[in-house]
């Protein structure tokens, strides 16, 4: 193996190089080799030195391997194949081959031997042997990016149409971002039309450093700063065949994360795991494909640092994580194109991603209350005694929801005049009530009507907006409606098309938000009505591990032609390219910021909207997984993630239910909402104890939204996650990695749920530093929500990272506050258009040294553009020597409103003799020496400057 590293203006710190190719499948992260060899056409290096082969003691590569006149040529049977079972790469990804079909292959066949409880599972029995034959890398050669080179392959491999000569770029483009693509320099391939940055200049000094492997070819990436390979693909061949493309990587450890969507814990498995990335109409279940394609993951490294490689390609495909551990990327067409981000904190790579992908959209603060739907709403009468329920009942209800209940037929843009005849009238009273209104739109669009009975199809037709058959016809396939067309979202005209459509409805029935079901997009019928043809597109040589064995499975056909290509090609990027439809067409209708939730999402979804987690079945597996989920879609640039609140599918129980209502009170996006044959589950329906218990969970988001909308406005503009892992805050504590039983809210908010039925305690990790129990910070009722009185709160945990099992009766959630915070909150209202009037408080949570840190972002919580026109406040509070103040940023009318009653204190270690604020001393504090608080009752206003002391 030729090992080529590219020159560098200066002397490269921690140069890692290549060793033979068995010890970097055995050893994965070894510090590589320190002597540079570079490019021959950049130096004027003696004849074969580019050829020089590093030799590490113990690490040589056996003689046999380079004497080989013809390494690995199909046909004959590999003479090296001692590679350990968890370092193997699979020879027969597509389908299962014999002994003799396998070596026929030029690959090794080995049994997989028994295990403790049989034969071992996963590990392939036809595999590459070292000397298979891949791509040879050829004219290296520096560019204004990074460097350009071209790839050559000998012989076919065993999949049809190998495109036997590649361009690599490499292109440096920024300290902590790389990003290299592997082309066809003849022919243009489809590549993903997603808008991603444009840099035009080599970054001067990166924390990487990049090594190429000559034959066979390979890209390796190290951290500069401790040598570590963060990615190394000479570790199995390179496939680039018209439609199977594969690129492998060695992995620096087991902690991976991301590759959503599927149902798993946060930390995926890498004992053979294969994730399977194709968007389907599927109620979650593990190891399936579910609604969305993130091909993004993050990697853990000892020592707290981190990295994420993503590839940007929407075609179907497989990931697999092996024991090495290494990881292989399978895709079933496009081109290789990816992006390797440095981080090297978590939280950093995380933002690398938003930059290239987008940063989340910034929500309206109405969409952060309490979302109620059902199918099964099946009037406006009941919409109404709903929502009437829930106000006797003392529930706060933001939006009221329908599911198709409300259609004409079940299709979209159109209201039944039997139960809906005065739906227009009904979303007018929401408003007067403060209330918003969603209903349910389905992409699929009605075609079975007599020519001029139906506007957005006659519409569609005219405008040449649906998705087309061979023949060139609107593909039909079979939705709720019955007969359908589906519109395609990458045609322009389609774009306008929806717009027309969504302003046309909405004149009629003036709706808030959309939210888009169905748009993977799902097909009751496969395929087509008419089927299929039998083409590479519909067969293709290697079909991921998708449910149903087929691309076409509860979906349409995938050779179907759409206005940027086919849809075998753009399946994964349906929902996607719905979402920015219907953010578009929101703005155009309404004038104000759009909320849209989708089913069916890709990498940058967030840009445009949320996202819920669909039919969860209502069981305590569901409601655990879902943390995970909730977590999992905030690292990937979705933060406005909820699951439906005590499940969809099946009847929930009582104490289900609660403990799903104290937990999605903590979702980003929290709806409860139940499936049609299911028993009601709204708040209202349960015990007067069960409803107490989910009030006050209901009280404490409510209260907790001023921060909740600031974690929104800081994930808009600097691409950080609002729901957030625990690692992403204490990387360097191991003991965080693999938590996903709670969550962290930004930095300062810890919640742990209970999880489990029958509990009344519950354990959590929490690590090092000072917690203080939420319930320290009476949310006092000066809106119109009667609270229960406050069970007497936990002492502060001094932790110094560990496990704290705490009191959970059913009637609490344990919600923590982080020393070193503070935090904005808001009186409790039954609609956010209340909350936003009513006095605020401040949740002071002091470290030992005395200090704490706060920020609140206010705006009037609907309107676009507020940042382009500074129509914002922003104000910081700081705490330190026994004095809080704050420093107003900025402040517009809307903040100036603002009124400060109460400042609690956590962590005042002794008995203040004098308060005072704005040096006017205070006479009624109080001061708790059991809880270290000290709460003060104030006057001021959030957007003047102010002083409050203790001595």
């Amino acid at each position: 193996m030729a090992v080529l590293w590219p020159p560098c203006s200066r002397q490269l710190e921690g140069v890692c190089a290549l060793i033979s190719l068995a010890t970097v499948v055995l050893l994965g992260h070894v510090l590589l080799c320190d002597f540079p060899v570079v490019p021959q056409e950049l130096q004027d290096f003696p004849q074969g030195l580019e050829e020089a082969q590093p030799q590490q003691p113990g690490a040589g590569r056996p003689e046999s391997w380079h004497t080989r006149e013809h390494p690995g040529q199909p046909g004959a049977a590999p003479a090296q194949c001692d590679i350990p079972p968890n370092s193997r790469f699979d020879c027969a990804p597509e389908k299962a081959v014999t002994q003799e079909q396998c070596e026929a292959r030029g690959c090794c066949y080995v049994p997989a031997g028994q295990g403790p409880g049989g034969p071992l599972t996963g590990q392939p029995w036809c595999f590459f042997p070292p000397s298979y034959p891949s791509y040879r890398l050829q004219n290296l050669s520096s560019s204004e990016m990074g460097y350009t080179a071209t790839l050559t392959r000998a012989t076919p491999t065993f999949f049809p149409k190998d495109i036997l000569t590649l361009r690599l770029d490499v292109l440096m483009e920024t300290e902590t971002r790389l990003h290299f693509t592997i082309k066809d320099p003849a022919n243009k391939r489809y590549e993903v039309p997603l808008e991603t940055p444009q840099v035009h200049s080599r970054a001067p000094s990166p924390l990487y450093s990049v090594e190429f492997s000559k034959d066979p070819f390979g890209v390796i990436v190290c951290r500069k700063l401790d040598g570590r390979v963060l990615l190394n693909t000479t570790v199995a061949p390179l496939f680039f065949a018209d439609q199977f493309l594969q690129l492998s990587t060695s992995l620096p450890s087991q902690y991976i994360t991301g590759l959503a969507e599927h149902l798993s814990p946060l930390m995926l498995g890498t004992e053979w795991t294969r994730v399977t990335l194709w968007n389907r109409d599927l109620a979650p279940s593990p190891s399936a494909n579910l609604y969305g394609s993130h091909p993004f993951y993050l990697a853990l490294e000892d020592g707290g640092s981190a990295h994420g490689v993503f590839l940007l390609n929407s075609n179907a495909m497989d990931v697999v994580l092996q024991p090495s551990p290494a990881l292989s990327w399978r895709s079933t067409g496009g081109i290789l194109d990816v992006y390797v981000f440095l981080g090297p904190e978590p939280k950093s790579v995380v933002q690398q991603y938003l930059d290239v992908v987008g940063h989340p959209f910034m929500p309206p603060y109405w969409g952060l209350g309490f979302h109620l739907c059902r199918w099964g709403y099946s009037s406006t009468a009941i919409l109404r005694q709903v929502v009437e329920n829930m106000t006797r009942a003392h529930f706060p209800l933001d939006v009221q929801w329908n599911d198709l209940d409300y259609m004409d037929a079940r299709r979209d843009f159109t209201f039944n005049r039997d139960g809906f005849a005065d739906l227009p009238a009904t979303v007018h009273e929401l408003h007067q009530g403060g209330r918003r209104y969603m209903m349910m739109v389905d992409p699929a669009i009605s075609s079975s009507g007599p020519a001029g009975t139906y506007r957005p199809y006659d519409e569609g037709l005219q405008r040449g907006v649906f998705i087309t058959n061979e023949t060139g016809q609107p593909l039909i396939g079979k939705m709720w409606p019955g007969p359908t067309a589906f519109p395609d979202f990458t045609n322009p005209e389609a774009l306008d098309w929806w717009e027309d459509m969504v302003s046309e409805f909405h004149a009629q029935v003036p709706f808030d938000g959309m939210w888009i079901d169905m748009n993977e997009p799902s097909n009751f019928v496969r395929g087509s009505e008419h089927g299929c043809p039998d083409n590479e597109l519909e067969n293709p040589p290697y079909v991921p591990g998708v449910v149903g064995g087929t691309l076409q499975a509860a979906t349409i056909c995938t050779s179907s032609h759409q206005f940027l290509s086919t849809h075998y090609n753009l399946h994964n990027l349906y929902g996607l390219t719905e979402a920015i439809a219907s953010n578009r067409a929101l703005v155009k209708a309404r004038g104000t910021r759009p909320f849209v939730i989708s089913r069916s999402t890709f990498a940058g979804h967030g840009r445009y909207a949320g996202h819920w987690t669909g039919d969860v079945w209502s069981s305590w597996e569901q409601l655990s997984y879902s943390v995970a989920e909730i977590l999992q879609f905030n690292l990937l640039g979705v933060p406005l993630v909820g699951a439906d609140i005590c499940g969809f599918l099946g009847n929930t129980s009582e104490e289900l239910c609660v403990r799903w209502t104290q937990l999605g009170a903590f979702y980003p996006f929290m709806r409860n909402h139940n499936d049609l044959y299911s028993q009601p589950q709204e708040p209202y329906r349960f015990s007067e104890p069960a409803q107490q218990a989910m009030r006050k969970a209901f009280a404490l988001r409510y209260a907790l939204l001023p921060y909740l909308y600031t974690l929104f406005h800081r994930a808009h503009v600097g691409g950080q996650t609002v729901a957030r892992p625990l690692f992403l805050e204490f990387p360097e504590d191991p003991g965080t990695w693999t938590v996903d039983r709670q969550l962290l809210w930004g930095e300062a908010v810890l919640i742990t749920p209970v999880l489990e039925p029958g509990k009344t305690e519950v354990t959590g990790y929490f690590p090092s530093g000072t917690w203080y129990d939420l319930q320290m910070v009476p949310v006092e009722a000066l809106g119109s929500l009667p609270l229960p009185p406050l069970a007497s709160p936990s002492p502060a945990i001094h932790s110094e990272g560990q496990w704290v099992t705490l009191p959970a009766p059913l009637d609490t959630i344990n919600v923590h506050l982080r020393a070193g915070y503070i935090v904005p909150l808001q009186a409790p209202g039954l609609t956010t258009t209340e909350s936003r009037k009513q006095p605020m408080a401040l949740a002071v949570a002091l470290t030992t040294s005395g200090e704490a840190y706060g920020e609140l972002f206010w705006d009037d919580g609907d309107s676009l553009g507020v940042l382009e026109r500074g129509a914002y406040t922003q104000v910081i509070f700081l705490a330190r020597n026994n004095t809080i103040v704050n420093q107003v940023e900025r402040l517009t009318r809307e903040g100036a409103d603002l009124q400060l009653k109460k400042v609690t204190v956590l962590g005042v270690a002794t008995a203040p003799q004098q308060v005072l604020s704005n040096n006017i001393p205070i006479s009624n504090f109080t001061y708790s020496p059991d809880t270290k608080t000290l709460a003060v009752p104030v006057a001021l206003s959030v957007g003047e400057q102010f002083r409050i002391s203790w001595s």
